[in-house]
């Protein structure tokens, strides 16, 4: 009997933690499907009773972009922690394994479909016929979504050798064609629009990535005393993250919609309103931060500290969706 009892208890344990596994794949999945619905649907609801139209495939290309931006934040996110954590003494050896390789792979197949779309004239292709990848060559657009496309090839090779860290170089790279991109030369001071874009793209993704990954090597050092102080490292670099993501977020908003007229356009157009819905959920994720820090500091385990924060990447993964439905959307006329 005291051979059995102890065999059937481990493989109730075991039984038990495959279904508690199941369930939160299930629920990521279900979460995931979701959050997806946003940029699909989002253009219809927000484009509705402002009189502008959306260019064709707007759905399809949000999410492109917001997929864009998620396999952004996954590496740069895992350099970022992973170089915390060496500065923490008595880490454990052993950390979770890098999701750095598929989202590099999700990455490319995202950049690869917005480049499609470049090269059809920024417009969705029917056939394979549509696409013209010389013309990529030939405009400042088709260059950068090729510098992308090539950034997240690199990313991926980077990510599968032995000094996974050089994957930060084509990861720079793309941000800055994303930054580039985003401000053509025909804009008023594209320089402050490109530099604003940089500074707001590295901290976004340093902050979403960093809390995903910090929270992952968390639950994978479980007990350990270095995992309370890796978080509470993250979360005093993540301050600064935050204000500078708020402090160029609100100068790039005034740049496109004017003080004297932010507030109707808030309201009446779609780029408005997605930055407003965007701005609600940033405030919002700003709380479940300082609860999570709050009950960092109060509370002996950190593990006390993980579910604000859980919570809090959850919603860091719905600002990705409305970040990538913004940037598909029209941009406001600025008004005088």
């Amino acid at each position: 009997m005291t051979l059995i009892r102890p065999t059937v208890e481990a493989a109730g344990a075991s039984g038990s933690g495959r279904r508690a596994g199941t369930r939160r794949t299930v629920a990521v999945l279900a979460l995931v499907v979701l959050a997806a619905l946003i940029p699909l649907l989002g253009p219809s609801a927000v484009l509705h009773g402002t009189g502008e139209a959306a260019s064709p495939g707007t759905g399809g290309i949000a999410l492109l972009r917001a997929v864009l931006f998620g396999a952004l934040c996954v590496p740069l996110g895992e350099l970022f922690v992973n170089r915390l954590a060496r500065t923490v003494p008595g880490t454990p050896p052993n950390g979770p394994r890098s999701w750095a390789p598929y989202a590099a792979g999700a990455g490319f197949v995202a950049v690869l479909g917005l480049a499609s779309v470049v090269a059809t004239g920024s417009l969705v292709p029917s056939s394979l016929a549509q696409i013209d990848i010389g013309g990529l060559y030939q405009s400042r657009d088709g260059k950068l979504a090729l510098l992308e496309v090539n950034a997240f090839a690199l990313a991926a090779l980077c990510a599968r050798s032995r000094r996974p860290g050089l994957q930060v170089w084509p990861l720079a790279g793309l941000i800055v064609a994303e930054a580039l991109r985003v401000h053509p030369a025909s804009e008023h001071s594209p320089l402050v629009g490109f530099e604003l874009t940089l500074a707001h793209l590295t901290c976004a993704a340093l902050w979403v990535g960093g809390l995903l990954h910090a929270l992952r090597t968390l639950r994978q050092w479980r007990g350990a005393e270095a995992g309370a102080a890796l978080l509470g490292l993250y979360a005093r670099v993540a301050v600064v993250l935050l204000a500078a993501i708020t402090a160029t977020g609100v100068w790039s908003s005034l740049r496109r919609m004017p003080a004297g007229t932010i507030l109707d356009q808030l309201t009446t157009t779609a780029y408005g309103r997605t930055l407003l819905a965007k701005v609600l959920l940033v405030a919002a994720v700003a709380v479940l931060a300082l609860w999570a820090r709050y009950r960092l500091r109060r509370a002996s385990d950190p593990v006390a500290a993980c579910s604000p924060a859980r919570a809090e990447v959850v919603a860091l993964g719905v600002v990705v969706m409305v970040s990538g439905l913004l940037t598909a959307l029209p941009v406001p006329i600025r008004w005088h």
